[in-house]
């Protein structure tokens, strides 16, 4: 069914919670280097700035007001940094994960307001809101008989399938439960974890962990990833509550159950960049693999990265090729419009691996409303695209995105356990 506008397998468990938690949540890898590069916040929308930071979508307020219809984080302007964690639930019961969500939502609303995490106490500077946000998914297993919820489960959450040119490691995918923090700074999405791992002392378990960063425009205009090329030049219009109903949020057409509604599907994809293999390609081939000019990020035959691709004026590709990595994402055709979705993904490093080979990459983070009318659609044009040689999906998963918390009585997943 079309949702137009009007409106796994689990880890093993076991009792070293806290322990796996802490030493997940210990560092960040690679983000260094990149440095430089409700009820009481309703009346401060998300988009007005109170005093904040520059960044590309222009003045990110300090203070993100955490409730709402929908989550924060999702079209919130992106911050600089990024931590993306799979977990996997330990308790049993449905009132465990009702004191689990409890929990989270509690912490969250307190930090998001910038009050001084526990580990910072003793420090003499202020507390800071870094324009934190805290973005909480379920995944397809939190839908088993644990909890008795498989009845509530949404129409279109699984495990992510892997596509033909995926090498998924099944460490680095799934989970009970998706988190994204986002922030200013690369310190508090460790504080995040380290106040969570307090709160929630053996009822997760952390399954997987990726922390991203955005890299600078230079000069200007969209970011950069690491195969040198703008990334989220072309997104659907936040702004606009037609097309975030029609491509995004949840809404009573789309047949999901009740409590579903504000929601929004979330796809996160771990890729790896060959990127030796990548820079003995010459800029004039990786263009056109692209479709777009490294330099400027305009569309070849264009000048500006914001220019429209011509499509219509070569049927042929003869300027931009037909399986260029931008004609088959988006085709911009009548038919392939309700395939769009948001991207909002980051950069991360980890590093070098074990072959001495740079282990640079793209944690991709979508959100939309129907991932297989919209991802799973889009990956299937880009099957054995040519960027598919340089590039290899590692791990990610599909998640359902919580409605927003309402106010100071509402929490996480409050509709879905209340409905049990």
């Amino acid at each position: 069914m079309r949702c137009d506008q009007a409106g796994d397998e689990r880890a093993p468990v076991r009792d070293d919670g806290r322990r796996g938690f802490l030493k997940c949540a210990a560092g960040i890898a690679g983000v260094a280097a990149a440095t430089g590069l409700g009820k009481e916040a309703s009346a401060a929308p998300a988009d007005r700035p109170v005093g904040g930071f520059r960044n590309n979508a222009g003045l990110l307020p300090d203070r993100v007001p955490f409730h709402g219809r929908h989550q924060a984080g999702i079209v919130t302007p992106m911050q600089l940094f990024a931590g993306f964690v799979g977990f996997d639930v330990l308790v049993d019961n449905r009132e465990g994960l009702t004191d689990l969500f409890q929990k989270l939502t509690t912490r969250a609303r307190v930090l998001a307001a910038g009050v001084k995490p526990q580990d910072e106490q003793t420090a003499s500077e202020q507390p800071t809101p870094d324009s934190l946000t805290i973005t909480l998914g379920v995944g397809a297993s939190l839908f088993d008989d644990r909890f008795g919820l498989s009845g509530h489960k949404p129409r279109h959450l699984k495990a992510m399938p892997a596509f033909p040119d995926d090498r998924l490691e099944p460490s680095r995918c799934h989970g009970d439960l998706s988190l994204q923090i986002c922030a200013q700074h690369p310190d508090a999405i460790v504080h995040v974890l380290r106040d969570l791992a307090r709160e929630t002392e053996g009822l997760l378990r952390p399954r997987w962990r990726a922390d991203a960063f955005l890299n600078p425009s230079r000069p200007s205009g969209s970011p950069r990833t690491f195969v040198g090329f703008k990334d989220g030049i072309v997104n659907p219009d936040t702004a606009s509550a037609r097309e975030m109903n029609r491509l995004l949020w949840v809404t009573p057409p789309c047949g999901e159950p009740d409590w579903a509604l504000g929601g929004s599907y979330q796809v996160l994809r771990l890729i790896r960049f060959h990127i030796e293999k990548w820079d003995k390609v010459p800029v004039a081939r990786q263009e056109k693999i692209f479709g777009r000019r490294k330099a400027s990020g305009a569309p070849l035959g264009s000048r500006n990265e914001t220019d429209p691709p011509r499509y219509r004026d070569d049927p042929h590709g003869r300027t931009i090729p037909l399986d260029a990595h931008i004609r088959l994402a988006n085709p911009r055709t009548e038919k392939t419009d309700d395939s769009r979705f948001l991207r909002r993904s980051y950069n991360y490093d980890r590093g070098f691996d074990r072959s001495g080979r740079m282990d640079l990459g793209l944690v991709f983070c979508g959100y939309q409303q129907d991932p297989e009318r919209q991802f799973a659609t889009v990956q299937r044009r880009l099957r054995h695209e040519p960027l598919s040689k340089f590039i290899t999906p590692l791990g990610g998963g599909y998640f359902f995105i919580l409605p927003g918390v309402r106010d100071t009585d509402d929490w996480f997943g409050s509709q879905l356990l209340k409905k049990v």
